[in-house]
């Protein structure tokens, strides 16, 4: 007798999983924690896992997702928004977590999903990334603040607490040259990448980190995941505006300002977005352009293990 075939949803909260067994309905909960991990994957190992629905949840899925994975079963990250039109499309408009479990795993069932790329190595860069990136926006903001600061005491701690976060940045920049280094495929991956003039270690640390897929793809899957592809918007006579949509935020903001960096000092990209200007395009319209043409050249140089030649460009 085979197995029964499983699809699962889990809302993930911070101290609990809410868990949703399909086909039955089956509605289960456990702590979000090593013990209740265990317990769920015990439970799994009662039938055949088809697929596990997970939904980014500010961060609180990271561990759970790397411990499903460790124990063999099958993980999908399930887009938020992608998830929130299911529930509207299937007039589901009331949300707590039982009914968010159902959802995740109806759509895990019903859409077609596919297993992320997972790194263990890129999961930590990913993590690092992140840090860096809140610490960055703790610095800027801190920064805002301490000048509007009159009374010396705390203008004093507030220059305190900017030395020590920016102590945090070095540290935290310290460990991920030193990650991206020991690994032989991601040092080989950082070279190719930096060796395009405009894209320094920031772009690609995110790229390898937060797009650990960046070779398996081609320029427009990468275009597309980043959320740099423009969209059409026609109907019938009607030619609406091309407008870009979803892909992986943190990336997309890296990537827009390495584009602008490229299009000051890369002379292919500089004249790419000069044409594009007189040819009645907006700056930001041509900038678009020139970040989805530099992955593009970005994604040519991991395929090829070629780096940057700006005659062969040109």
């Amino acid at each position: 007798m085979t197995k029964e075939e499983w699809v699962i949803g889990i809302d993930v909260c911070k101290d609990r999983l809410d868990v949703v067994v399909l086909p039955g309905r089956t509605i289960l909960q456990f702590d979000n924690d090593p013990a209740g991990w265990a317990a769920l994957i015990a439970h799994c190992r009662s039938a055949t896992v088809k697929a596990i629905g997970l939904e980014p949840s500010g961060g609180y899925e990271r561990a759970l997702a790397r411990a499903l994975r460790v124990a063999g079963l099958p993980v999908r990250l399930v887009n938020p928004y992608r998830l929130r039109q299911y529930a509207r499309a299937l007039g589901q408009m009331a949300k707590n977590d039982v009914a968010d479990a159902m959802m995740l795993a109806q759509f895990t069932q019903q859409l077609p999903t596919r297993a992320p790329h997972y790194d263990p190595q890129a999961d930590q860069v990913a993590e690092l990334i992140t840090a860096r990136r809140q610490l960055t926006e703790d610095h800027i903001r801190l920064t805002a603040q301490v000048r509007l600061v009159v009374d010396p005491v705390l203008h004093r701690l507030a220059n305190q607490r900017l030395k020590r976060i920016a102590a945090e940045i070095l540290l935290v920049e310290q460990r991920l040259t030193k990650l991206v280094a020991q690994d032989e495929g991601m040092a080989r991956k950082d070279r190719l990448i930096q060796s395009f003039k405009g894209a320094g270690p920031i772009l690609s640390q995110t790229l390898l980190g937060l797009v650990p897929e960046i070779d398996q793809l081609d320029r427009r899957q990468l275009a597309a995941l980043v959320g740099v592809a423009p969209f059409d918007d026609d109907s019938g006579k009607r030619k609406g505006k091309r407008i870009i949509f979803g892909g992986r935020a943190e990336v997309r903001r890296v990537v827009y300002m390495a584009a602008m960096t490229a299009s000051r000092c890369n002379p292919v990209l500089k004249d790419f977005r000069q044409r594009l200007i007189a040819n009645g395009k907006s700056p930001k319209v041509a900038i678009i352009a020139v970040a989805r043409r530099m992955l593009g050249i970005l994604v040519a140089l991991l395929k090829t293990g070629q780096t940057w030649d700006p005659n062969y460009a040109a």
